[in-house]
């Protein structure tokens, strides 16, 4: 059983300046909801109630958003507004639920998933990247929670991309198939295409063994001088059960301002309330 997740989220954003200037990235919204409430919901989806988030200085906003708001919730209550108090309680995790840590340096992934060892523990853990957000249902983590289940160990979400976009991901090196899971015999970090062992991506889902913290702490930079996730991971391979599961979803890469942009279009486009003004305006403005 999977009972805590870890939320890197102390990226600066740069990509999306100037509105995470004031504004973190993790909070840009898809629709009406900041990219982290779908990350928690999906964790929450998979059964997980512990959640760490790994914040940096800017961050406060995504404390306070999880936070009761007093005034807010009293001025509803007052107003009768029913439907909005519904919807702001989605915001808001039983007390203790939430921890929040703090990332001193912006040191890779690798170091952030580190800095939550303590509240993890000698646990089995997940990691959730909130800038790849997974359109489907179940949810990509409760699909890996439940694969989990049958083959234990260190298991990733992978997607297959464009030979030469492998540069921008970890890649896996396949070795057997069961279905939708592929045995992982090997991890590059970002590779040039002429070198990657395959186009089988690593994108930001993962259900690790609390071993990898002891190989995090050694400190080793790779790729970027950053202490990197799956250089750790790989050193896993051969001593512990490891598979990449072929995910049921569209992934939408938010850390991405067109993917943001096109996730958007996506997630409105299956509402209700928004989507056909959303749709009728597509017809109307896009070339024939």
């Amino acid at each position: 059983m999977i009972e805590v997740a870890v939320f890197p989220v102390g990226g600066m954003g740069t990509r999306f300046l100037p509105a995470t200037k004031a504004v973190p990235k993790e909070m840009l919204p898809v629709v009406d909801r900041p990219l982290l409430q779908y990350a928690v919901d999906e964790a929450l989806e998979a059964g997980i109630r512990q959640m760490v988030f790994v914040t940096a200085r800017g961050k406060s906003s995504l404390e306070d958003y999880f936070d009761v708001a007093g005034e807010l919730t009293a001025m509803l209550k007052a107003r009768g507004k029913v439907a909005e108090l519904a919807i702001l309680s989605q915001t808001q995790l039983p007390p203790g639920d939430i921890t929040y840590v703090r990332q001193q340096e912006p040191a890779g992934l690798g170091h952030a998933v580190w800095c939550a060892r303590h509240i993890v523990g000698n646990r089995p853990f997940a990691v959730v990247l909130p800038d790849d957000l997974v359109q489907g249902q179940p949810g990509c983590l409760k699909q890996m929670v439940d694969a989990y289940a049958t083959v234990g160990g260190n298991l990733i979400a992978a997607e297959r991309v464009p030979q030469d976009r492998t540069g921008s991901y970890g890649i896996i090196t396949p070795g057997a198939t069961m279905g939708k899971l592929t045995e992982v015999a090997g991890l590059v970090e970002k590779p040039k295409p002429a070198d990657a062992p395959s186009n089988l991506a690593v994108i930001g889902r993962y259900i690790l063994q609390p071993e990898v913290m002891a190989i995090l702490s050694e400190g080793k930079r790779g790729a970027g001088n950053e202490i990197q996730l799956t250089d750790a991971m790989a050193q896993l391979i051969g001593k512990q059960p490891f598979h990449g599961l072929a995910f049921d979803g569209v992934r939408h890469d938010c850390g991405d301002k067109a993917g943001h942009v096109i996730a958007n279009i996506a997630y409105a486009l299956e509402r209700d309330d928004v989507g056909p003004a959303v749709r009728a305006w597509l017809a109307a403005n896009l070339p024939k």
